[in-house]
């Protein structure tokens, strides 16, 4: 709704850049840098967060993203709440929530040309981000939203950052399907272990790049590897 656009936009600028918050605690225990190019993240030190409608409302720290369209402007915001010390998602029945127009939209990171890499969530896509800086990514936040993703007009390879479960695998073959169409060409780059954050923790950074690097198309892996 109009309501919830308006209030995503309103939490995005009432928080503040993640740098020595505790959203870059969280995000730097889950193995990713901290980056340039991270402006779509804020941190809000006291998110309101109710469990139920009768739920007492609580004031936790969260990591904000803001969800934006293909022309830049923001439709939306996701919360991932966090646990006192940043180590780790609060304790509570739904962490991660997202609100307001999501669908065809997402996180984004880089400007979109002829090549961008999507996936789910936030930590996934920047762990992949981690290996290839210089690719613009977009996180769709969920399976359904990765399948419905919007392409920009100058599009030509898209490639689809897999979770290895089956909702992600579906979604991935329906957002294929869509870009074949679409004259695009979709190139899936698939995790070792359950997604890309679990690989980063696993294996570390140089490991992914050259994972990752196997699945590139060369000139690709030329233009964003440097190598």
């Amino acid at each position: 709704s109009v309501d919830n656009v308006g209030a995503a936009r309103r939490l995005f600028a009432a928080s503040r850049p993640i740098a020595g918050t505790l959203a870059e605690t969280y995000l730097r225990r889950r193995g990713i840098p901290i980056s340039p190019g991270l402006d779509a993240l804020r941190f809000h030190p006291r998110c309101f967060y109710r469990e139920d409608e009768r739920g007492p409302p609580m004031r936790l720290p969260a990591l904000v993203a803001a969800v934006t369209d293909l022309a830049g402007r923001q439709t939306g915001a996701q919360r991932t709440w966090l646990a006192p010390t940043g180590r780790g998602k609060a304790r509570v029945a739904t962490p991660r929530r997202a609100m307001g127009e999501l669908l065809g939209h997402g996180v984004r990171f880089g400007q979109a040309g002829e090549v961008l890499a999507v996936g789910e969530g936030i930590e996934t896509v920047l762990s992949v981000r981690a290996a290839l800086p210089g690719l613009p990514m977009l996180a769709a936040l969920s399976a359904g939203h990765l399948a419905a993703v919007r392409f920009p007009e100058a599009l030509r390879r898209l490639y689809v950052v897999v979770d290895r479960d089956p909702a992600g695998e579906a979604a991935v073959e329906a957002l294929s399907a869509r870009g074949s169409s679409a004259g695009i060409e979709v190139v899936v780059l698939a995790p070792v272990r359950g997604d890309f954050n679990d690989d980063l923790r696993a294996f570390g950074v140089g490991a992914l790049r050259e994972a990752v690097r196997a699945q590139l198309r060369p000139k690709d892996a030329e233009r964003f590897l440097g190598q």
